[in-house]
């Protein structure tokens, strides 16, 4: 099995998540700059096979689309072009960047661990992919 493949993308820095082989757990993968993730993305598929991307969806609690959304819908496009054998998905990530602020908070971190905005992004991946696992799963079950 391939793995899937989450993204909180930002518009200085984009949280991955992935999963195991198995899809089975989602881990954090990296935080890197966003002018340099297609470069990381096309690294990392080259060693890893990769079945799905699902790229988080900005939206309002009213089910807008959040100010970003055109940004993101852009960089979807560009990972279709670039990645034509890969399913690319758009997940709601409403949420996930103030659940990630309260894990990190229980989670016991020191102060100046919990401000790294970088961890945060990788978290809120970590949690859009949790999320999308779910609803694969409870939608074929």
């Amino acid at each position: 099995m391939a793995r899937i493949l989450a993204v909180d993308y930002g518009t200085k820095r984009t949280g991955l998540a992935v999963t195991d082989p198995l899809q089975i757990i989602a881990n954090g993968l990296d935080t890197v700059p966003t002018e340099k993730v297609l470069d990381y993305l096309q690294r990392y598929i080259s060693q890893e096979a990769v079945e799905t991307i699902v790229v988080g969806e900005p939206l309002h609690l009213d089910g807008t689309p959040a100010q970003i959304a055109p940004q993101v819908n852009d960089f979807m496009q560009k990972l279709r072009t670039l990645f034509p054998g890969i399913t690319i998905v758009g997940h709601d990530e409403r949420f996930t960047s103030a659940d990630a602020k309260k894990i990190i908070l229980q989670s016991g971190m020191r102060k100046k661990k919990r401000r790294d905005k970088a961890l945060v992004d990788k978290v809120s991946a970590v949690l859009i992919l949790q999320d999308y696992l779910e609803h694969i799963r409870y939608n074929h079950s």
